[in-house]
């Protein structure tokens, strides 16, 4: 669909790509992967025609739509939810106009033999067939789907979207992108604002309904489950590679070694060539073969290799005092805001040594109850703090609360005491603040940056207790494993506030439930936590069902599961197909209505007299009734493979 050739661009005389040549087909699921600052996003600007390259040719043709979505965007605030995305539909507003007006004209002409009037006939019978094609009758319920998918409740429909924070707002646009179905989709970081239910709901879109994906993430287990075809960008080229995440690491890997090899050949080659050109540079007798070796190291291609970032996030925390052995004990906890209580009856106690995941979908409490346990707004019930806790917070707005007028520098030293002030310089070169890195003043640092400036200054105070809310925000893939490692090997107690199941998993040995105002307690990590929802919610095919009120604060649950219960990944797959033919059955019905809708129009015109000697109206007439013949028997045929694949 997309054809990418000879792709340069560069910065300030700099190459960023060089000759880069590919395409994007009808289709493909493509991961978009590369260290920071590689060219990810600059590379989506392109695809999406935001930005020229410096030279090469985008083709794309006439009819392909390519539907983008940016890490931040300006969002209106002028309407509802629901009005903000039903503007994906207004192609359809637009058609259903125009059919209306003919309709109007052909009930009000009375020229029934002129060409004209038959022309127009024809025109509406073709316009009305492609409006029925794009679903324009079904429009709304799909607007719902997709809107509750990305984890608003119907309450929210009509409220304005100036009520929601900017990640909410993203998910509208998100929403909207969606339902314009577009052929190509460009997704720059689109899992940074969704909770894991939305995430697994978009998970299940990209693969199934969607088109060609085109997407940028630091979500491993996100891009694993999207992705069929991994596209890395190092050193200003591509490395294309038809297999997911997980396979292209280790092709990479040995791509590396390879590369590794021949790199050093070559070097060996040209220092051997160098040292003959100045062994004999002033010797008459071999001044040939001076000149031509000269020559030959000047036409030399010189391979390069994209460093590894050996840099990234070296993690130990330091050692701090023994902590009681119960650090958190919630009794009858409550808090509300007005006439909303977020949660309520919160009862829990985290022993020392455990690491515990709060989750839910966002706004259900999980980032409330721990400014509940900082103490940093009031609440209803008794939160203990344990014996010599010393606790080690890591907020999501902790990059924000940093003095943008001081150096990278100074924001360690101010905090930094005793003998760690002398390795100020090798914890910032840990975290790629290295170099001159380190005298930029904080308030031109990215979001990222911000956010590893914040995780050091966590690091240089001793803590027996860690809070990490939304940790992984901007980090890559790299970092994370590193930070992931750090955390595994931590021996004190943690909490974790993350939607990254990648990262949790292997580090949660206890989940708390965040939904419908009680905190619910699973034993287990994440992915047991994930089969036993799927379990739960499997009949009504949900991501996951909003607790109700009566729910017991905390129930515990076995990790271990009946063995003739489905694997999570046997039980995700058996939902995906279940959804699919669900969604087919209910494509046939609403087909059938439109289809007995323009049969009935058809009908009331034959029924004129002008229209009983119509020809042309009769074999339209019979191609529709043969048309829905076929679709109620298709209908017929994907009810029964439904019932079958239930019942099984």
């Amino acid at each position: 669909m997309i054809s990418i050739e000879g792709l340069k661009v560069e910065f300030n005389a700099t190459p960023l790509f060089d000759n880069v040549t590919y395409v994007i087909n009808k289709k493909d699921r493509i991961a978009l992967v590369g260290k920071n600052g590689a060219g990810k996003s600059t590379m989506l600007k392109i695809l999406a025609g935001l930005q020229n390259p410096t030279a090469g040719i985008i083709a794309v043709p006439k009819d392909v739509t390519i539907g983008y979505l940016p890490q931040v965007m300006i969002l209106s605030d002028n309407h509802t939810v629901m009005e903000e995305a039903e503007q994906a539909f207004e192609h359809i507003f637009e058609l259903q106009a125009s059919l209306e007006r003919m309709n109007q004209e052909l009930a009000d002409r009375t020229d029934y033999e002129s060409e004209s009037y038959h022309k127009l006939i024809d025109r509406f019978t073709h316009d009305n067939e492609r409006f029925l094609m794009m679903g324009g009758t079904n429009f709304q319920a799909e607007i719902e789907r997709t809107l509750m998918g990305l984890g608003f409740n119907r309450a929210d429909f009509s409220r304005p979207t100036s009520e929601f924070s900017g990640g909410w707002r993203m998910r509208i646009e998100l929403a909207k992108l969606l339902l314009r179905r577009p052929d190509v989709l460009l997704l720059d970081e689109p899992t940074n604002h969704l909770d894991i239910e939305s995430i697994q709901w978009l998970e299940s879109f990209l693969s199934t309904r969607a088109n060609a994906v085109v997407l940028v993430s630091h979500d491993r287990a996100f891009i694993n489950n999207v992705t069929t075809r991994t596209i890395e960008i190092s050193c200003g080229q591509i490395y294309d590679y038809k297999v997911c995440y997980d396979d292209f690491v280790v092709l990479r890997k040995e791509r590396r070694e390879q590369q590794q090899r021949s790199y050093e050949n070559q070097q060996k080659q040209i220092q051997d060539t160098e040292d003959f050109i100045e062994r004999f540079r002033y010797k008459a007798t071999k001044s040939v073969q001076v000149q031509s070796r000269i020559k030959q190291l000047q036409k030399v291609e010189r391979i390069e290799i994209d460093e590894e970032d050996n840099s990234s996030l070296r993690l130990k925390f330091p050692a701090a005092s023994r902590s009681g052995s119960y650090p958190i004990i919630c009794e009858d906890v409550k808090k509300q805001y007005g006439q909303r209580v977020v949660f309520h009856d919160v009862n829990l106690t985290i022993n020392r040594g455990e690491k515990v995941a709060f989750v839910g979908k966002n706004g259900e409490g999980k980032s409330t109850l721990v400014k509940c346990i900082m103490s940093e707004i009031d609440f209803e019930g008794k939160l203990t703090i344990g014996h010599n806790v010393q606790i080690g917070y890591f907020a999501q707005n902790q990059a924000q609360m940093l003095d943008e007028s001081r150096t990278v520098f100074d924001t360690i030293d101010n905090v930094a005491v005793g003998d760690i002030r002398t390795k100020i310089r090798d914890i910032l070169g840990a975290f790629m603040f290295g170099g001159e890195a380190s005298d930029k003043k904080v308030k031109v640092l990215s979001g990222g940056e911000r956010s590893r400036l914040a995780m050091i200054k966590l690091l240089l105070q001793p803590v027996n207790f860690l809070i990490l809310d939304e940790p992984t925000n901007h980090l890559d893939m790299r970092s994370k494993d590193v930070l992931k490692d750090a955390i595994r090997e931590f021996d004190g107690t943690v909490i974790l506030v993350s939607h990254d199941r990648d990262f949790l998993d292997g580090l949660a040995t206890k989940v708390y439930e965040f939904g419908g105002g009680v905190v619910k307690e699973h034993l287990g990590g994440i992915y047991d936590f994930l089969q036993r929802k799927k379990m739960e919610s499997l009949n009504e095919l949900q991501k996951g069902p909003t607790l109700s009120s009566s729910t017991t604060a905390t129930v515990a649950e076995p990790t271990a599961t009946s063995e003739n219960k489905l694997s999570y990944e046997a039980q995700k797959e058996l939902a995906k197909k279940l959804k699919k033919q669900e969604r087919l059955v209910a494509d046939c019905e609403v087909e059938i209505g439109q289809i007995e809708s323009a049969v009935a129009i058809l009908e009331s015109r034959m029924a004129t007299t002008e229209g009983s000697s119509d020809m042309a109206l009769y074999e339209q007439h019979q191609k529709l009734k043969l048309q829905l013949d076929q679709t109620v028997e298709e209908w017929e045929k994907r009810s029964l493979e439904l019932e079958e694949m239930k019942t099984n």
